[in-house]
């Protein structure tokens, strides 16, 4: 079975908990592709990480069900709360932040995911107490 650009730069982000660029012109040899359709797909996916994650890693879905649950809010809130923007990490490394367009459970919305666990029916009230749980 031929493995997918995207699965291998999968794999590599699950060893490495993101995909270095010095890894593109192996995964391209491995899957038969070039550096470029490699890096293409590495660029494309915002789930691919090209620089190492935090410590804790918080996604705040904006799929359409949680942005009309007032999403757009919590994510402002944990932005200004952390002092970085959605797709950076904190500069303690303690926390990266990024958005994500589906969790899954749209009827608990806004969602968020706060490592691998989904806390839905947040507002911006509960970022303090949600950022406090993080060690």
């Amino acid at each position: 079975m031929k493995t997918s650009i995207l699965q291998a730069l999968l794999a590599v982000q699950d060893r490495y908990s993101f995909v270095p660029a010095d890894a593109i012109g192996r995964i391209a040899h491995d899957v038969r592709a070039t550096p470029a359709e490699v890096a293409g797909v590495r660029s494309f996916y915002p789930g691919v990480r090209t620089g190492k994650p935090g410590r804790h890693v918080v996604r705040v879905c904006v799929g359409e069900g949680c942005v009309a649950n007032h999403g757009g809010r919590l994510l402002r809130a944990l932005e200004h709360a952390l002092g970085v923007r959605a797709g950076e990490t904190t500069p303690d490394g303690r926390v990266t932040l990024e958005r994500v367009y589906c969790v899954g459970a749209c009827a608990v919305g806004p969602n968020a995911m706060v490592d691998d666990a989904v806390v839905g029916r947040l507002t911006e009230a509960d970022v303090p107490a949600l950022l406090e749980r993080l060690p």
